[in-house]
């Protein structure tokens, strides 16, 4: 049983609550003071050193969402149970579906986030545009090429569905676990008692590396491990100072 039982499907729920929670949170990292004691980079280095205004990075997520909640909605609809009863299996099984479902992410988006940066055709045309936010904030988190869009996140999250054989009740609940990864993953801040920071090798700063002209061509890795960059030698590992200004700086310790 769950709280929108009776009032919304699980296939809608599915589709709208990740875009839901993607606006909640970013926002919430939005509205925050400055934090300058907890930030990757200065507010000035954001203003400067970034290619795109705020109101064209929110206008292109929210065109990768639209294509993403019409993909998910066909995809969620089409393999629901036509009597509209479905079983849930149970709780263990349901947290094997999600480990698969990760696993099954990391994997795509390793490739062909990777493939983008070798190719040099699709570096320059699709993948650079994510990339003309030199410092990452939340709201710009699926901040994409709408073709990268599609083959990275879209086609991405369909395939995890796929494979972990998830219905679209714990589908709620990967997607939406994937949204607040990636979002924090690009929030710039390095808060104490983060639990993506604790729990995660994959997080704000190990992200912040790729960003950097250093890290282009290392720690594609995303959203939840490192297991491709460590095990295909893309890994650059790195160092958390604190810089004497404030906040902290992820400095390459790979020359």
């Amino acid at each position: 049983m769950v709280f929108w039982e009776g009032y919304v499907s699980d296939e809608v729920m599915g589709t709208f609550a990740p875009i839901v929670v993607y606006w909640i949170y970013a926002g919430f990292y939005h509205l925050l003071p400055p934090l300058d004691n907890y930030r990757l980079h200065t507010k000035r280095d954001e203003g400067e050193k970034n290619l795109v205004p705020f109101k064209a990075v929110v206008k292109g997520v929210l065109l990768q969402q639209l294509v993403q909640a019409i993909v998910a909605l066909i995809l969620l609809t089409t393999t629901s149970n036509a009597s509209g009863i479905m079983v849930q299996p149970s709780s263990t099984k349901q947290i094997i579906q999600i480990v698969i479902a990760m696993f099954v992410m990391d994997t795509w988006q390793y490739f062909v986030h990777r493939y983008m940066h070798q190719n040099k055709f699709l570096y320059r045309h699709i993948h650079s545009q994510h990339h003309r936010l030199v410092v990452p904030y939340a709201i710009g988190a699926l901040y994409n090429h709408p073709i990268e869009g599609l083959l990275l996140d879209t086609v991405g999250g369909a395939i995890s569905f796929l494979v972990s054989g998830m219905t679209a009740r714990t589908a709620v609940v990967f997607f939406c676990f994937a949204v607040v990864k990636t979002v924090d993953d690009h929030c710039g801040l390095w808060l104490p008692g983060n639990i993506f920071h604790l729990f995660f090798q994959n997080n704000t700063a190990y992200h912040d590396i790729h960003h950097q002209l250093q890290g282009l061509k290392y720690n594609y890795s995303q959203p939840f491990f490192p297991i491709w960059d460590k095990l295909l030698g893309t890994y650059m590992p790195f160092n958390l100072v604190k810089r004497a200004e404030g906040g902290f700086e992820a400095r390459p310790a790979k020359d």
